[in-house]
């Protein structure tokens, strides 16, 4: 299936940090197979909330579905229109070169991170997962005066830079992070996935925006097949 016949159009798309890697490389499939061009644009969720209360121009929307779920109860988007986007693994970074610390269960994750003299982690959906499994280790007490919050950027460039020993987030955010190394997934009941939904927002003025091609190519259909590979997910999980 094509764009063919059908008026090409810029899409606007607001998008979580986690989903960025996930749309940047579908982009160009969804473009040949619909005709319409992405334009992303990475949001935090104070500028997302900004530009919701403004009623800032967009067309599409992908976020944590904690957060979406947030922005279809405001009446934000297409009812009945969303998909599910893309699921993210979360797991441990260290600095390139230093050992890395054994996390193959629960209890060895446990001894590492209290091993280290800092760690950072987002206040966002892998930042939620990370509080989880230190709460779960009954560490959190111990954990809060060696925590940081990462704020815009990835977790891991705080370790790149020597501001954190060691940094819990999304391993598609991770890993390109120059000057780190993704030990692994969190292991065992710790690990959860950040999943990432898409909806039209009903702001659009675009007609391009509220068929059905945009979200189903973009949540695994059509851009998916183009590339050989299984969906969205494929792209930001193991």
């Amino acid at each position: 299936m094509s764009g063919a016949g059908k008026a090409a159009a810029d899409l606007v798309v607001w998008s979580s940090m986690g989903a960025m890697s996930g749309l940047r490389e579908i982009a160009p499939a969804f473009t040949r197979m619909t005709g319409h061009k992405l334009v992303v644009s990475q949001e935090s969720r104070a500028e997302l909330e900004r530009k919701l209360d403004s009623n800032a121009p967009a067309d599409l929307i992908v976020m944590t579905t904690d957060v979406m779920d947030g922005v279809i109860e405001r009446g934000r988007v297409v009812t009945g229109s969303g998909a599910i986007f893309a699921r993210a693994a979360v797991g441990l970074s260290v600095k390139s070169g230093a050992p890395w610390p054994d996390i193959g269960t629960p209890e060895a994750f446990r001894r590492a991170i209290l091993g280290a003299g800092s760690i950072v982690y987002s206040r966002g959906g892998s930042g939620n997962v990370a509080a989880r499994a230190i709460e779960k280790l009954g560490i959190a007490g111990a954990m809060k005066s060696r925590t940081i919050h990462s704020d815009g950027g990835p977790a891991a460039g705080y370790v790149a830079r020597g501001e954190a020993e060691m940094a819990i987030q999304q391993m598609n955010v991770s890993k390109p992070v120059a000057g780190t190394d993704y030990v692994g997934d969190l292991p065992g009941d710790l690990h959860d996935y950040v999943v990432f939904a898409i909806a039209p927002l009903a702001i659009s003025r675009e007609p391009g925006s509220r068929s059905a091609d945009p979200v189903r190519h973009l949540a695994g259909g059509g851009a998916a097949a183009a590339k050989g590979n299984d969906g969205a997910g494929g792209r930001l999980s193991r």
